[in-house]
């Protein structure tokens, strides 16, 4: 299949070229990037020389799918003609994820470039939607933290063990923030330090608040989400907070047995969710797309724990979109997607 990638030089499409590669059946022809048409990608990322290719203004050949790693409203504003041609899509921005055109427009601060489309969307959360992916030509790749913090609460939230009230403490590397030129992600102001940030309100909550919503229409979630910028380049932890009501685990001596056994249940088909035995760290998933999880109960607050780990570059954007296009395409979902952590 030939692929076009819209922004390859931002570092969500760096990660999708080097994944691409090796993947067996996909080959990159043509991409974008928008302060450098003209160039050769090798001119630019040396490491991406093997793929021969001259950065376009725009894509110049018939591709059977397109992926745009471009920001929110800039991406849904350049992929139009390919969703009216029906071409498959997968985007990496925020442009169809939420089903609320006015929530998208508060959140995001812009008019809605397609919102006629948001209906037809598919939110490419494989282990959640991949029904709705496999139906679908519209892929909304869902946030970094999103990925991390829903596959961290799904088990619980659709068994009906956690009470409402929910947080969500999220961290991130700094390669979350982009490419661009910023004091806040200045070597002298990030390097041996910790930021809380978007204490008012992260953008990406109400895709949690959202997708978690779907399963369970009888707990109506109460979310405080709270993000911070820690010092390395790739990876997001992050650590759920809840009540655990009453359920078949409160009481009881094994409870925390019972909880990771849910949660093994839960995954145990899943190719790229694993359930660990002990609090997973963000450099065991480096350059993977896996996301580890690891669950366990406060047993003196009757509290749930749920400790979350993935590479947000991956598993966050790139990986996740590669493995929602073999979805789309029939491919088993791992394909080009089977490496190891790099460690340490």
């Amino acid at each position: 299949m030939k692929v076009g990638i819209l922004n390859i030089t931002g570092y969500g499409g760096i990660e999708l070229a080097r994944i691409l590669n090796r993947h067996p059946e996909f080959k990159i022809t043509c991409v974008t990037g928008r302060s450098a048409a003209g160039e050769h990608l090798s001119t630019i990322f040396p490491h991406l020389s093997a793929l021969d290719l001259t950065i376009k203004e725009q894509l110049d050949e018939e591709v059977d799918i397109v992926f745009s790693a471009l920001p929110h409203a800039a991406s849904a504003h350049q992929l139009k003609p390919y969703i009216e041609k029906g071409i498959k899509v997968v985007d990496f921005s925020a442009d169809f994820r939420l089903n609320d055109q006015k929530e998208y427009e508060s959140w995001y601060g812009t008019n809605h470039p397609l919102p006629g489309h948001l209906s037809k969307a598919s939110y490419g959360l494989p282990e959640l939607n991949r029904d709705s992916i496999k139906g679908s030509s519209l892929i909304a790749n869902p946030g970094c933290y999103p990925t991390a913090s829903i596959l961290a609460l799904a088990p619980a939230m659709e068994n009906s063990i956690i009470t409402e009230d929910v947080i969500i403490d999220a961290k991130s590397g700094v390669s979350g923030a982009g490419r661009g030129l910023s004091l806040n992600t200045h070597f002298s102001e990030v390097n041996e330090s910790v930021k809380a940030y978007s204490v008012s309100g992260h953008r990406h909550m109400p895709e949690v608040v959202q997708e978690i919503g779907k399963l369970n229409d009888d707990v109506k979630m109460k979310l405080t989400f709270l993000t911070h910028l820690i010092p390395m380049t790739r990876g997001i932890l992050v650590s759920v907070y809840a009540g655990i009501k009453d359920s078949q685990l409160e009481g009881k001596s094994n409870s925390i047995n019972l909880l990771r056994n849910l949660y093994k249940d839960y995954y145990k088909q899943e190719k790229f969710v694993t359930v660990t035995d002990q609090p997973p760290t963000t450099k065991q998933t480096l350059g993977t797309n896996q996301c580890l999880i690891y669950p366990t109960i406060d047993i003196r607050n009757n509290r749930l724990i749920v400790i979350a780990c993935i590479d947000n570059l991956v598993k966050g954007a790139a990986g996740q979109a590669v493995q929602n296009a073999n979805i789309l395409f029939g491919l088993p979902e791992e394909t080009g997607l089977k490496d190891l952590a790099l460690y340490p």
